[in-house]
This record gives structure tokens, C-alpha cells and sequence, in this order.
């Protein structure tokens, strides 16, 4: 825009502001300069109307001069973009040339040296080739003195250690051997055990056998018997039976404290012993059915299980007290032994069976480890019962040992005083011998052989008193 253009405005601008300005800070004007101002506003109206049109002309102008340098300035660029375009394209084939020509030297460049590197790869390959050859050579030859040192030195080892090793295995072979026979033989007690358990009367016997060892361990053959007729006359045998220690003789001379008598009505012998049945059973097929059916978790069947074991268990307690408790002959109640812990658990599981059998049956129920228990408690009482009806023998050897201890002192006593009499009598001979001692020393030592001859008990061993070899004279008078 030309700088007249931005002049004019700007006057025009300032014209309306100090027109206004008059406008607000003038007086009032009187009535004879308002005809004034009329006339001078039309004025000044027409002048900024003809400013407003020569902006407009001119604006029109200078945007059609605008809109034709802008035409101008569009074609010269699209004009030096195409030059632009070609000179980059010629540049771009330029570059293109060189880097083709650039590409072929580096090609050849390389072939060259790759040919260079295989000729010299094949000089070096010939090169290590001669040289590994030799070393193998070389090696082979140490090597196979190395191997006949080696085989020398070696050969009595290796016969040695593979002898060793040999007789090793030989053993081991034995061993397994061994443990193959006696796993041969495991398994044919298995399979007995399990023809044995198949069978009632050895299920009976492998809880008779498992009984009898508990009883071993705890008391004497004497302490209870095997197959014993707990009930006189009535031909039932237990399988074993504790022998409890008899009634006391006060008791038994009347039987007992109601008239009816112990020990079987006999008064006249106070010692008898008391018996305590001891009954093993071992319900397998009952057991096994429970086992099934618990691993099958098959309630019912478990529970129907149950109920035949309690039925059977209660058969057998009341077999126990019809057959083998019989008052006074045996204790009131008797022991039903279970043989495994598994089998007593699922009695115990039973509920009130184990105080059913007590109450009713006056039975005890009793797994391995607790007939341990009781056996052990039994023996204990045992022992205390023997303690006191031995008691007054004690204090009967205890008097004994009194009086004969006051003899001992009595005895020592005289002892001492004959030893002290010994003493004196020593002492008396050390003092004569003493005074010999001086009386000889006035008299001249003989030579050992003279001495030898006249004394030869003091030289040759023989002792006073005996026989005087041949050809010696008798030993002096020691007193002259």
C-alpha cells in the first residue's frame, strides 16, 4: 500500500477525532453559530465520502496490481521448479553414473583380492598341511612309545583291578543271588501267610502265635499256661490263661467272706492259683468286608460291615464268659485279644460296644499294644505282691546276718590280736638278728665257693630242712 494512502488516513482519522473532541469539550454554542455548524457539517460529510471512495478505488487497484504479481511470481516459480526438477534429475543420473562406475572398481577391486587371499589361503593350507603332517608323524611316534610304556607299566594294574573288579562282581552276583532266594522264599511266606489267613483254624493260630509272643516278652513260662482248663470238669480249653497268685489262707480255710469257698471248694489248699482267661480272635472276612467297603466309600456297605463285626465280636464275648469264666476258679472277666491295631480301632469305633462286652459279658477288649499295657501292669503288681510276702523272709536273713556279723567281729578281734602277737615276735627276731649282725662282723669272710660248700642251702635253693645232696657237708650251727 503506498505510503500517501496510509497519510491520508491517518488525517482523516485525526480530522474525526478532533472533530469530536470539539464536539464534547466546546460550550453550548448560542443560536447564531448553529446555522454555522449546519453548514459545515455537509461539508465535512462530502469530504470523508470522497476520501472513502479514492481508498476504495484505490484499494481495487493496488489488489488487481496484486493479483497480477502474484500471477507473475507463480509462473516464475513453477518455471524454476521445473528447472529445479531437471537439474536434480540430471544430477541424480550424474550420481548414478558415478556410482555404477564406483560399484564396478570395487567389484574388480575385490576380485582382486579374493583372488590374492586364495592364493595365499593355498600357500598357507600347503604350508599348515606340511606342518600337521609332520607334527602327526612326530606324535605318532611318541605316542606309541608313550602306549608301550603304558602297556608295560599298566598290564599288571589292569590284571590286577579287572581281577578285583571280577571277584566284586562275582560277589555282588552272589549277593543278588542270595537276595533272590531269599525274596523266593519271602514269597512263598507270603503266599503261606495268605493260605494261613485264608483259613479259620490258622487265622486262629496266627492270633494265637501273635499272643504267645506278647506273653513271652512280658512274663516266665510260669507265670501263665497254654491250653489251660480254666473251669474244672467242664472240657473247655482256653488258648492261654494268666496263673494270678492264690487266695490267702484266712479266706481260703472258709472260702470266701460268704460261705461259698475258693479255689474250687477246696479250703485245704490256700496257694491254688486264680486264673485269667485270655481269648485271641481274628474275624478276617468281617474285617476285609469293612476295609472294601471303606476304600470303595460305600457307606452302606461300610455301615452293614460294621454291624455283622459288632454281632460277631459280641458272639465271641459271650463264648468267652459261658465257656471260660467260672468264679472262683477264674477272675470275673476276661480278656478277648484282637490281633492287629487296625481290627481293635474299628471295635473301639463301635459305639458302647467295648463297655457293652464289659457290662454284660464282664469281657475286655484288647489290641496288641494295649494287652502290652495291661501285661505289663500285671507283672509290676506282680513283683509288688512278692515284695511283701517276702518281706519276712528278709527280715529273717537280716537277723541272721546280725548275729553272725557280732561272730565276724568276735573272730576279727582274736585275729588282730594274734597278728599283733606275730608282729612282736618279728620285731624280737629282727633285734637278735641284729645283734648276730654285730657279733659277726668281727669274724673273716669266707670265698663264695667255701661258703658255697659249708652252707649250700643258701646257694643251690634247697630249703632248711630237707635232704642234704650227696657229697655236702651239714650246714653249721649258726650259734656255734
Amino acid at each position: 500500500m503506498p505510503e500517501w494512502i496510509v497519510l491520508a488516513l491517518l488525517g482523516v482519522l485525526l480530522l474525526a477525532v478532533l472533530v469530536i473532541l470539539w464536539r464534547v469539550l466546546a460550550p453550548p454554542v448560542p443560536a447564531s453559530d448553529d446555522s454555522l455548524q449546519r453548514s459545515i457539517e455537509p461539508l465535512l460529510d462530502g469530504a470523508v465520502e470522497r476520501l472513502d471512495r479514492r481508498l476504495r478505488d484505490e484499494g481495487a487497484r493496488q489488489s488487481v496490481a496484486h493479483r497480477s504479481e502474484l500471477t507473475a511470481l507463480q509462473q516464475v516459480l513453477l518455471a524454476q521448479a521445473g528447472e529445479a526438477d531437471r537439474t536434480r534429475n540430471e544430477q541424480l543420473e550424474q550420481l548414478r553414473a558415478q556410482v555404477m562406475a564406483l560399484q564396478g572398481q570395487v567389484a574388480e577391486h575385490l576380485m582382486r583380492l579374493t583372488e590374492g587371499h586364495e592364493r595365499r589361503l593355498g600357500e598357507l593350507r600347503a604350508t599348515v598341511d606340511q606342518r600337521l603332517a609332520a607334527l602327526q608323524d612326530g606324535n605318532e611316534r611318541k605316542l606309541e612309545q608313550m602306549r608301550a610304556t603304558v602297556d608295560e607299566k599298566l598290564q599288571a594294574t589292569l590284571e590286577q583291578r579287572l581281577g578285583e573288579s571280577f571277584r566284586q562282581v562275582a560277589e555282588r552276583l552272589e549277593q543278588v543271588h542270595q537276595g533272590l532266594g531269599e525274596m523266593r522264599g519271602l514269597a512263598r511266606d507270603v503266599g503261606s501267610l495268605n493260605r494261613v489267613l485264608t483259613n479259620v483254624k490258622t487265622r486262629g493260630t496266627f492270633g494265637e502265635v501273635q499272643l504267645a509272643g506278647l506273653l513271652e516278652q512280658v512274663f516266665t513260662p510260669e507265670q501263665y499256661a497254654r491250653n489251660a482248663e480254666t473251669v474244672p470238669g467242664s472240657g473247655a480249653r482256653v488258648e492261654f490263661a494268666l496263673r494270678l497268685p492264690g487266695r490267702p489262707a484266712r479266706l481260703a480255710a472258709t472260702g470266701s467272706p460268704d460261705g461259698a469257698g475258693l479255689n474250687g471248694g477246696d479250703p485245704g489248699d490256700p496257694g491254688a492259683p486264680v486264673w485269667l482267661p485270655i481269648d485271641a480272635k481274628f474275624p478276617r472276612e468281617d474285617y476285609e468286608r469293612l476295609m472294601d467297603a471303606q476304600e470303595r466309600a460305600d457307606a452302606v456297605a461300610a455301615e452293614a460291615a460294621a454291624r455283622a463285626l459288632e454281632q460277631r465280636l459280641r458272639l465271641e464275648a459271650r463264648s468267652i464268659r459261658e465257656k471260660y469264666i467260672a468264679v472262683p476258679h477264674t477272675t470275673d472277666f476276661g480278656i478277648l485279644f484282637l490281633p492287629t491295631e487296625g481290627l481293635y480301632a474299628e471295635a473301639l469305633r463301635r459305639p458302647g460296644l467295648a463297655e457293652a462286652l464289659q457290662r454284660d459279658h464282664r469281657v475286655t477288649l484288647a489290641g496288641p499294644t494295649t494287652l502290652l499295657a495291661l501285661l505289663n501292669s500285671l507283672q509290676m503288681g506282680f513283683r509288688t505282691l512278692a515284695l511283701e510276702q517276702r518281706s519276712a523272709q528278709v527280715w529273717q536273713v537280716l537277723g541272721a546276718v546280725k548275729t553272725e556279723f557280732a561272730k565276724f567281729g568276735e573272730a576279727l578281734a582274736r585275729t588282730r590280736k594274734k597278728l599283733d602277737e606275730a608282729a612282736h615276735s618279728i620285731d624280737a627276731a629282727e633285734v637278735r638278728t641284729r645283734q648276730m649282725n654285730r657279733r659277726l662282723q668281727q669274724v673273716e669272710a669266707l670265698p663264695a665257693d667255701a661258703a658255697a660248700a659249708l652252707l649250700p642251702g643258701s646257694m643251690d635253693g634247697t630249703a632248711p630242712g630237707e635232704p642234704t645232696p650227696a657229697g655236702a657237708s651239714p650246714p653249721a650251727d649258726p650259734h656255734g
